[in-house]
């Protein structure tokens, strides 16, 4: 399904993102020093959820319908990764990549149990970045974005994630690589093997 998000739209630019894949050794000692506290004592936890709620629902709610779905699927993915905190390996990426993978799993137990075929809520800003993938023209960016957007909703599951992931929530390839259980270098030949598959079906 084909959705624009309305007046309780959550903005993406309230939302932080890097437009390289590299975590300063700072970070990383802090977010490794949280780990272990929420391990140790569930209290704990309170610092990453705050650190990550946000994303994370922009992330789901970048693919339900409604706000209350994204709601609920979030909390799923807060609740189930307090549980589950002492299984959590890190591996030099964000602990948002764990929470990712969550949600994905949260998404697809959802749109299963409920019947539900998942939304795709685009916007121009994400046509536009794929739009210069494909390398188009500025004045054409307009003229493809309904033929971009329907072909979009062509794809098959696995690839509109990978697309979104690198267009709409802008990760690089190392995290969605993470997510994904793949490496790096294979998230960006995925993700360029759907690029052509869409400019064959713009162009």
């Amino acid at each position: 399904m084909i959705a624009e998000k309305g007046s309780e739209n959550l903005k993406k630019q309230n939302m932080e993102t890097v437009s390289k894949y590299h975590i300063p050794d700072k970070l990383i000692i802090e977010e490794k020093d949280q780990i272990a506290k929420a391990c140790n004592d569930p209290s704990g936890f309170e610092v990453l959820y705050k650190k990550y709620y946000k994303k994370i629902l922009l992330f789901v709610y970048q693919r339900v319908n409604t706000k209350d779905d994204a709601l609920d699927v979030t909390s799923q993915v807060f609740l189930k990764a307090l549980i589950n905190i002492r299984r959590y390996t890190f591996k030099g990426v964000p602990f948002s990549a764990w929470l990712y993978r969550i949600a994905l799993n949260e998404l697809n137990l959802m749109f299963r149990k409920n019947k539900l075929t998942r939304a795709l809520n685009v916007e121009m800003d994400n046509i536009g970045d794929i739009a210069e993938e494909l390398e188009l023209a500025v004045e054409e960016k307009e003229i493809y974005f309904e033929k971009l957007t329907n072909a979009l909703a062509e794809l098959a599951a696995d690839d509109l994630t990978i697309i979104e992931m690198r267009f709409f929530d802008e990760m690089p390839f190392d995290e969605i690589g993470d997510i994904l259980h793949i490496t790096g270098n294979n998230a960006k030949v995925k993700v360029y093997r759907i690029i052509d598959k869409l400019k064959k079906s713009v162009l």
